[in-house]
């Protein structure tokens, strides 16, 4: 571990040193497609993290309160289910704030936070590590896309992947089946996978959560193109571009979009990306789910639904789901 970070005993680092790509050819790809898009992952530099956590607080957004209610309401059952003294294991872990929800109640043998910024995932595993001294931490530097490393690292145990924030829902179906797909290999037969998912709802519920009155998803929204001149030396002017956030009927998602005010030549890493007045640059999907739909999508990676926990409203889900055998 960095000798600059005073790490408790109970605390291991491991980093696996994960490649983040060609940045500048990755974004490049997507601006210059017939379909202009942006990787949501290049929304978390400092201030867009900054600005997610306002979007977690603001009256419109449920998700993150609905889904953390969920949990502390139904930490026994959930915490049954998953069984005392298993391995929880966390992919895109951040600042860990929700496992905390669990940790008392769950008192697993071990753990294993993971993500692909070794620096902020030093630092929140160091926090948690102190806050919980009873608690093996087992932090793992890497990327879920290439499997779980270090695993032979972590106690023995019931593996148990926990996935919170509806993160699936960033994901294209298929690209999801893929994600629970890993997810079983890892958990093998007795593990399980405790997942967060939103459910499906009425679009003015849906479409007031991404156009907040106060305009902080929308800041989030253009904040994408400050990063994106931070990385490739670029020059968007956000002024130039407005948010736009709306339910698609047909793919059952919400779609977020940049779109150009006017028609305008960009340069972005060392190339010109002209945009027509009204064309867009796709940012981020946003799936949501039936309980029915989530559980044949997770039939078909070999996963069953074992028990839901769901809000009175029906906003959002907590599921636990097993191998199929």
């Amino acid at each position: 571990m960095d000798k600059r970070v005073q790490a408790p005993v109970n605390v291991h680092f491991h980093n696996l040193h994960p490649s983040v790509g060609d940045s500048r050819s990755e974004i490049l790809q997507g601006l210059q497609g017939k379909r202009k898009t942006i990787n949501p992952k290049w929304f978390y530099n400092k201030a867009g993290s900054a600005l997610f956590e306002q979007i977690t607080r603001l009256p419109e957004y449920y998700p993150t309160r609905t889904e953390i209610r969920i949990l502390q309401e139904n930490r026994q059952e959930i915490s049954a289910r998953c069984g005392h003294g298993c391995v929880l294991m966390e992919p895109g872990s951040g600042n860990c704030e929700k496992a905390r929800l669990l940790l008392d109640t769950l008192q697993p043998a071990a753990y294993a936070p993971l993500d692909i910024s070794a620096g902020f995932l030093e630092e929140a595993a160091t926090r948690l590590g102190n806050e919980y001294p009873w608690l093996k931490v087992h932090a793992v530097c890497a990327d879920f896309n290439d499997g779980w490393p270090c695993e032979e690292a972590l106690p023995a145990g019931k593996r148990v992947v926990f996935y919170p924030g509806s993160t699936i829902g960033n994901l294209e179906p298929e690209s999801a089946r893929k994600f629970l797909c890993r997810v079983r290999k890892l958990i093998g037969d007795e593990g399980g996978l405790l997942i967060g998912v939103d459910l499906h709802k009425s679009e003015a519920r849906l479409n007031a959560a991404y156009n907040d009155g106060a305009g902080v998803t929308a800041r989030f929204n253009l904040n994408v193109l400050n990063h994106v001149n931070q990385l490739l030396d670029a020059e968007f002017d956000e002024a130039q571009f407005s948010h736009r956030a709306f339910y698609n009927r047909d793919h059952r998602r919400i779609e977020m979009h940049l779109v150009s005010e006017q028609a305008q030549s960009v340069r972005c890493g060392g190339e010109d990306i002209a945009f027509a007045s009204g064309e867009t640059i796709h940012t981020e999907n946003s799936y949501k789910y039936t309980v029915k739909d989530f559980a044949e999508l997770a039939g078909t990676a070999g996963l069953t639904l074992a028990q839901s926990w769901l809000d009175p409203d029906r906003l959002f889900s907590v599921h636990y789901l097993e191998s199929a055998g």
